[in-house]
């Protein structure tokens, strides 16, 4: 699973109605598949052949307005590469139908950890967070805060067959389960950035508190109508052994420990302006984390 939703467990221990459809925009995804590459005729360069989801903000799209797109181009241009992309929508099976079908060579923005691929040193470390409108004054910070059990509470699904993320199961540990909603991840394709929706529920008070993993809450949040808070996940493990916060690296195929090596030499001469890109896409960012060494090759937590 991508930086999109990290995380290390099966499926929660209840089951909730999910919200959009996992098939839904296939003729949308056709139009997605023909979007260009990187334009203009082929150069001598070598290629850095990107796999990414076109329709899924603030990661990637097409028009490549995401903070991954802005990472890769960065990096092509500091292994003085051409940049070109394969789109797919990022669903069960991507690392399988993208680099596993040799379509590409890189995929940004996966956990750590993760053993289907060779990743980078991290290039960033970020939480899952509580958002509430700012107006409701809930300031909640933890899963032990009573008030969950009496709140309408907002979380991703992926799907009872397959990996959830954390706040899943934290709640589940919990016995919290009459008063959540679930949004799928995939919801419906048809829709621009259909993760989104969870934040956009928080904005319309359809639920009073979501607990969504940082990127999604610090992009989409400041630009919803009504202003919204986030407040990281504390602390950064649940017992015993749910974790909140994520090292994020760029993958490779595994049979390709060279490029994985020229990524990281550019990710570390780029540093600053990796950081910068973060936050001009509001990431939350775990400070100190990277200077202090957490989320190192696979360490993939922090906190």
């Amino acid at each position: 699973m991508s930086s999109r939703f990290p995380s290390g467990l099966r499926a929660a221990a209840f089951r909730r109605p999910l919200r959009g459809g996992t098939r839904a925009g296939l003729a949308a995804l056709a139009l997605w598949a023909g979007a260009p590459g990187d334009g203009g005729p082929a150069a001598r360069a070598p290629a850095l052949r990107v796999c990414a989801d076109p329709n899924n903000l603030p990661y990637s799209n097409w028009r490549r307005e995401g903070f991954e797109n802005r990472l890769a181009a960065l990096l092509a241009r500091e292994l003085h590469a051409r940049l070109e992309y394969a789109w797919a929508p990022e669903w069960r099976g991507f690392i399988r139908k993208t680099v596993g079908a040799g379509r590409c060579d890189v995929i940004m923005g996966v956990p750590a950890e993760t053993d289907r691929l060779l990743t980078t040193q991290p290039y960033y470390v970020s939480t899952y967070v509580f958002l509430t409108r700012r107006d409701r004054h809930l300031g909640i910070r933890s899963f032990d805060d009573p008030r969950l059990r009496r709140l309408r509470l907002g979380v991703h699904f992926i799907g009872d067959d397959y990996r959830n993320p954390p706040p899943a199961h934290a709640l589940a540990r919990r016995g919290i389960v009459a008063n959540v909603v679930g949004y799928s991840v995939y919801g419906g394709y048809s829709r621009p950035n259909p993760p989104a929706e969870l934040v956009h529920a928080v904005a319309r008070g359809e639920v009073d508190l979501a607990i969504v993993w940082g990127p999604f809450a610090g992009y989409f949040g400041p630009r919803e109508r009504v202003p919204l808070a986030l407040a990281p996940v504390t602390p950064a493990t649940d017992p015993p052994g749910i974790r909140f916060t994520f090292a994020i690296a760029v993958g490779v195929r595994r049979d390709d420990p060279g490029l994985r090596d020229r990524l990281d030499r550019a990710l570390a001469r780029r540093r600053p302006e990796v950081e910068r890109i973060l936050r001009e896409y509001g990431v939350p960012l775990v400070e100190g984390s990277m200077r202090a060494g957490c989320g190192g090759r696979g360490e993939a937590t922090c906190g």
